[in-house]
């Protein structure tokens, strides 16, 4: 049975993507960081459903923690073939109000998070005959967006780091690719209003938001289609194309 370890796994579109895994058979380790009674929530949600996902609990931007959690990943399963780095935070401030502190902590997450994983399991997966990586990024990393300059530029941090990953790794069989969500329909866009919230959905040329099952979806092609990689696959309706 293949083995998925998706970080930031309880909440949104991690929730979502878990679902989608569960679903299709695979061992589903969900990781979080903070709000254990989600994480417990979400747990006996799936059990509910005659699922039984394993929590991990772990800072993605904490090297230490990172290394423990997959350290036990590994005493547990033996493997993980497949990573999914979804785990973000967002930050809705304009630049002369955004701290060096800030800056800090969003790209410690988004980006330090994505690659502190991907290292712990690089060796795994390459010992095991391959794997696949997917990086959830966002169309703000392609394109930008106004009052989230730390955010957009952590998620096109993401897309890069997974050109040049899959690059280096496609030797070993091991496929690194990237989900460009656009505007998803989860609690991350609360602090839209309601004007706002249309205004987007009217440059959506799909005339909806996304769903967090969408997102999964895409990112079980890219865990399964084997030849695919080094692509940032958008998922957004034909936002901003």
């Amino acid at each position: 049975m293949k083995t998925v370890l998706i970080t930031g796994g309880t909440r949104g579109i991690g929730k979502a993507i878990a679902q989608e895994f569960l679903q299709q058979g695979y061992e589903v380790i969900l990781n979080y960081c903070r709000d254990e009674e989600a994480a417990l929530a979400a747990q006996a949600e799936f059990n509910e459903q005659g699922y039984c996902p394993v929590l991990m609990r772990a800072d993605v931007s904490d090297e230490k923690q990172v290394k423990d959690m997959f350290k036990e990943v590994f005493r547990i399963y033996g493997k993980v073939d497949v990573l999914i780095n979804n785990a973000g935070i967002s930050l809705i401030r304009v630049i002369q109000d955004t701290s060096a502190e800030d800056w800090q902590r969003v790209l410690s997450v988004n980006v330090g998070g994505v690659f502190l994983c991907s290292r712990e399991v690089t060796d795994n997966m390459i010992c095991n005959g391959g794997g696949a990586i997917i990086n959830v990024a966002s169309i703000w990393g392609e394109v930008g967006a106004s009052c989230e300059v730390a955010y957009s530029a952590s998620k096109g941090a993401v897309i890069a780091f997974t050109k040049a990953l899959a690059k280096e790794l496609a030797p070993s069989y091991v496929r690194v690719n990237c989900v460009s969500p656009g505007v998803i329909d989860t609690e991350m866009n609360n602090h839209l209003t309601d004007v706002e919230m249309e205004d987007l959905i009217a440059q959506i040329p799909l005339g909806r938001l996304g769903t967090g099952e969408d997102v999964a979806k895409a990112c079980l092609y890219l865990a399964e289609n084997s030849y695919v990689t080094g692509e940032v696959l958008s998922v957004g309706g034909g936002f901003a194309k």
